[in-house]
C-alpha cells in the first residue's frame, strides 16, 4: 500500500510502475473478492477494454482497450509537494537520521552524543531549503500540497516552479500550492491531466505576480483558460500547446498583460478563429505551429493599409500548417508591427522550387519584416528581393494595364488583389524600364552568355580573371558573384566596365537594377572592380 491514499479516490491520477493513469471506478468487481480500481491509462496499448467487465460497464474510456481493473496497493498517489522538494534536492529527514549516526561516539562502554548535533542539521537543511528560488521536481510523482502553511514556512525564496509530468488531478491542487509561494513568478504546470473550474471562480491574490505560465498538454479548454485567467492579472507568457484545443473566444478584460501565447498543436477550426485574439492589446508572439490553419485574413483592412487587428505584433510562427495561397502573405503586410515570421512547410512554399526565389518573393511582400525563418534580412537583401520582384512581374503588370505614364497606369484589381505591394515597389524604385522586361523573355543560353574580363585595378598583382555571364544578369548579382569571389562585401564594391568601343572611356556601372544588357556589354568587354 502506498504511504499516502486520498479519501477521494475517483478522479485522482496514478502511477503503476512507470505508467500514469485515471482512477475511474473503485469498488468490487463480481465474482472476485475485495477492492478494484477501474483505471484509464494514459497509454491505451496498456489497458484491456472499455471499463467492461463480464457484461457489465464500470466505467467508461476514450479508448476501446484503455482501461483496466488494478488491485489498490498497486497505485502511487503520489507524495506532497515539499516531500518531492526535499527527495529532489537530497534534503529529506531520512539522511538527518543517518548524519545523526555520526554524531555519537563510544568511551570504553558508553555511547556519548554531542548534543545539539540534530538541530544544527536540521537548521541548515532548512537554510537549504529557504535558499531555493527556482524549483524542479518534474516527474516526481507531486499529487498534493501537504501540511498548511509548510511550503511558504520552509520554502520562502521560490520564485520558479516546474511541476510537469506529475500526479496533480486538479486546479485546485496548484492553487492550494501557489498560495504559499508569495512571489511566483514562473509556473510549468505541463503534462499533468487536470479538471479546471467550469464556472467563474473568485479572484484571489494567488497569482497575482505570474509572468509565466505553461499549461502543456493538460487537456484545458479555451473557455476554462478565460474562466482561470482573471487570476492572472500579470500574466505575460501562456503556452497552451497540445490541448485539442478548436475554437478561441474573445477575452474580454482578461489576459490584457500577455506578450506571448504558444498554441500549437491545437487543430484550430479555422484562421478565422485567429480574429477573436486579435485585440489583446501587448500581444508580442504569437504562435501557431502545426494548428491546421489554411489561410490569414485581416477583413477590417483594404491592401495597402494597416489593420486595427494584432497591434503589437513582431513575431508570428505558422509553420507546419496549410496555407496554400500567396494571398495569404500579402495579409500579413496589413499588420503594423510584424517584424518575423517563420512560415517553413506550408503547401504555398511549393509553388516555387527555388528556396532563394521563394524568400526573395515573401521579403518583397511583406514590406516590414526584418527576420524571415530565423534568417535575417540585411537592407541589402532587401533591396534585391523588391527589385527583382519589380522586374519579375513587370509584365504581368504592363498586361493588368500598368503604364509608365502615370495618368494610363491603371492596373487591374485583380493583379494589385495578387500583388498589393507592386504600386509600392513603383513609387520606391520607379516603374520597371522597358529594356528591363525585354530581359525577361527567355533568351538562348548561346545568345544569353558573354565573356567578359575581370580586373581589379587596385590590385595590380591579382590577375584577371576570364567569366561567363548571363547578360541578363543584373549589377547586383554580379556583385554577388564578386563577393563570393573575392569575400568583399557587395555593398562595398564599385563597378565599371571598359570596352573596345570605347577606347580611353570607362563607364560606371552605378544601378544595381540594371542588367548588363541594359549597359550594352558585349563579349572581350572588360569589368574593373573597387571598393
Amino acid at each position: 500500500m502506498t504511504a499516502w491514499m486520498p479519501s477521494d479516490v475517483l478522479g485522482r491520477r496514478i502511477l503503476c510502475g512507470a505508467e500514469y493513469a485515471t482512477v475511474r471506478y473503485v469498488g468490487s468487481v463480481p465474482p472476485t473478492a475485495g477492492i478494484w480500481l477501474g483505471v484509464e491509462w494514459d497509454d491505451p496499448q496498456r489497458g484491456k477494454h472499455d471499463g467492461t467487465y463480464e457484461g457489465t460497464q464500470y466505467f467508461k474510456c476514450r479508448h476501446p482497450r484503455g482501461g483496466s481493473f488494478i488491485r489498490p496497493n498497486k497505485a502511487n498517489f503520489g507524495v506532497d509537494f515539499l516531500t518531492a522538494i526535499k527527495d529532489r534536492y537530497g534534503l529529506n529527514d531520512e539522511q538527518d537520521v543517518l548524519h545523526g549516526a555520526e554524531n555519537a561516539f563510544v568511551f570504553g562502554k558508553k555511547t556519548v552524543e554531542f548534543i545539539g548535533m540534530d538541530s544544527v542539521a536540521e537548521q541548515q537543511r532548512q537554510a537549504q531549503l529557504n535558499q531555493l528560488v527556482d524549483i524542479s521536481v518534474r516527474e516526481c510523482a507531486v499529487s498534493h500540497v501537504g501540511q498548511k502553511e509548510e511550503i511558504s514556512r520552509t520554502c520562502a525564496s521560490i520564485r520558479h516552479i516546474n511541476l510537469s509530468k506529475n500526479l496533480i488531478s486538479s486546479w485546485e491542487t496548484v492553487t492550494a500550492i501557489a498560495s504559499q509561494v508569495q512571489n511566483l513568478e514562473t509556473l510549468n504546470i505541463s503534462e499533468n491531466k487536470m479538471k479546471f473550474p467550469h464556472t467563474s471562480t473568485s479572484v484571489s491574490s494567488v497569482f497575482s505576480k505570474l509572468k509565466v505560465l505553461a499549461l502543456n498538454q493538460t487537456e484545458i479548454t479555451w473557455t476554462e483558460v478565460l474562466l482561470c485567467a482573471p487570476g492572472w492579472p500579470a500574466l505575460e507568457e501562456l503556452h497552451l500547446t497540445s490541448n485539442n484545443i478548436t475554437v478561441l473566444e474573445r477575452p474580454d478584460n482578461v489576459l490584457q498583460a500577455l506578450k506571448l501565447l504558444d498554441l500549437s498543436d491545437n487543430q484550430l477550426l479555422d484562421g478565422n478563429q485567429l480574429h477573436l485574439i486579435a485585440h489583446l492589446p501587448r500581444l508580442e508572439q504569437l504562435i501557431l505551429r502545426n494548428t491546421g490553419i489554411f489561410s490569414i485574413h485581416f477583413p477590417d483592412a483594404e491592401f495597402g493599409c494597416k489593420t486595427k487587428m494584432f497591434p503589437s505584433l513582431k513575431h508570428l510562427v505558422v509553420q507546419d500548417n496549410k496555407i496554400s495561397q500567396w494571398s495569404s502573405i500579402n495579409e500579413l503586410d496589413k499588420l503594423p508591427s510584424l517584424r518575423s515570421l517563420q512560415c517553413n512547410n506550408n503547401p504555398f512554399m511549393d509553388t516555387e522550387k527555388n528556396p532563394e526565389t521563394l524568400r526573395q518573393l515573401i521579403i518583397a511582400k511583406i514590406g516590414l519584416l526584418e527576420v524571415l525563418n530565423k534568417s535575417e534580412i540585411l537592407p541589402a537583401g532587401r533591396r534585391g528581393a523588391e527589385l527583382d520582384y519589380r522586374k519579375i512581374f513587370g509584365n504581368d503588370w504592363l498586361a493588368a494595364g500598368g503604364n509608365w505614364n502615370p495618368e494610363k497606369n491603371k492596373p487591374s484589381e485583380e493583379f494589385l488583389a495578387a500583388h498589393p505591394r507592386y504600386p509600392l515597389l513603383c513609387l520606391k524604385y520607379g516603374a520597371p524600364e522597358e529594356g528591363e522586361l525585354k530581359g525577361q523573355q527567355p533568351l538562348t543560353l548561346k545568345n544569353q552568355l558573354l565573356t567578359l574580363t575581370i580586373e581589379c585595378p587596385e590590385k595590380p598583382e591579382q590577375k584577371p580573371v576570364e567569366k561567363k555571364l548571363p547578360e541578363s544578369m543584373t549589377i547586383q548579382r554580379v556583385k554577388g558573384l564578386l563577393y563570393r569571389l573575392l569575400k568583399i562585401p557587395g555593398s562595398e564594391l564599385k563597378l565599371s566596365y571598359r570596352s573596345s568601343k570605347l577606347e580611353g572611356k570607362e563607364v560606371e556601372l552605378d544601378n544595381d537594377l540594371k542588367t548588363l544588357q541594359f549597359y550594352s556589354i558585349e563579349n572581350g568587354d572588360c569589368i574593373l572592380i573597387r571598393w
